[in-house]
């Protein structure tokens, strides 16, 4: 039985996890915004299938220390940190402004940055594991996710430098990037502030108007799971010490196979780099002592 915190445990992803690693037997902390408000019933409906709840807004670094050290109690230590908490956009890229890209990488990069540092004393009594969820965006560009796609490009970048750092305390780093899945993800993206520059870009909205259409037809495809992500998350978590693949898509839908592809090579290449350099051992994690 593994001790895991969860942030963005409110939807999606991090629902389903929580939800998967609790039917498992381990012993979860469901981190979320607003327990006391917006997501009452599912902090309720997580506290009844055997979740510790804890409110914990990753943009706020006195509620990321707060809300650590509250489900390090509840939990007697943390082995697991899952790094679950984002938020997506749609749109034109230049209509975003500086302020609504701040907005997306204070979550996806500097929420993620804040909960390391928090959690990493305790991993380091542990020996743990830290899991980013990333996307499939966080390895190839699609259009109008501009933001969105640079935001995993970066916590991509973090969780491999973070990997390296912390291999000789024999903490492990896996990240899952899923692809496209029917939740409600896609319910909660930011839009763009700017919309005085629309003129140019006329054709280019009929095209993005589209998109958002054929994001529907995700529902067409019934094995297209969202339990894949949160099967996979528990699967990682549960295999042996130092046996975790550093990266996972999870898709099922083509593009996950091409990122895999994509991942072996340039896993192949980081090895050989590290080679050269004498650096090698910084791509294996340290066995527990």
């Amino acid at each position: 039985m593994s001790k895991i915190l969860i942030t963005g445990a409110s939807s999606g992803f991090g629902t389903l996890t929580a939800k998967a690693l609790l039917e498992k037997g381990h012993a979860v902390v469901a981190s979320m915004r607003n327990v006391e408000s917006k997501n009452k019933a599912i902090a309720e409906e997580l506290r009844a299938a055997g979740a510790h709840i804890v409110e914990i807004d990753v943009t706020d670094e006195a509620s990321v220390i707060n809300g650590v050290e509250k489900a390090n109690h509840a939990l007697g230590g943390i082995d697991v940190l899952v790094n679950n908490a984002g938020v997506g956009v749609m749109g034109i890229h230049e209509f975003f402004t500086t302020e609504d890209y701040y907005k997306v990488l204070e979550v996806n990069v500097l929420g993620v940055h804040r909960m390391n540092r928090a959690v990493l004393p305790y991993l380091r009594q542990s020996q743990g594991l830290i899991v980013y969820v990333s996307s499939l965006n966080g390895r190839f560009i699609l259009p109008f996710y501009g933001p969105y796609n640079v935001s995993k490009w970066a916590l991509e970048a973090l969780a491999e430098s973070y990997r390296v750092e912390l291999t000789p305390f024999g903490i492990e780093s896996c990240v899952v990037e899923p692809g496209a899945f029917p939740t409600s993800f896609g319910d909660k993206v930011l839009s763009s502030s700017d919309d005085s520059r629309k003129e140019p870009y006329k054709q280019m909205l009929e095209v993005l108007a589209m998109v958002k259409q054929s994001e529907e037809s995700l529902k067409g495809h019934p094995e297209q799971k969202p339990e894949l992500v949160a099967n996979t998350i528990a699967q990682l978590i549960e295999m042996p010490h130092g046996e975790k693949p550093f990266r996972t898509p999870v898709d099922l839908l083509g593009l996950g196979t091409l990122a895999a592809q994509y991942n072996q090579y340039f896993e192949e290449m980081q090895q050989g780099l590290y080679k050269q350099f004498q650096m090698e051992g910084l791509l294996t994690v340290a066995k527990r002592g």
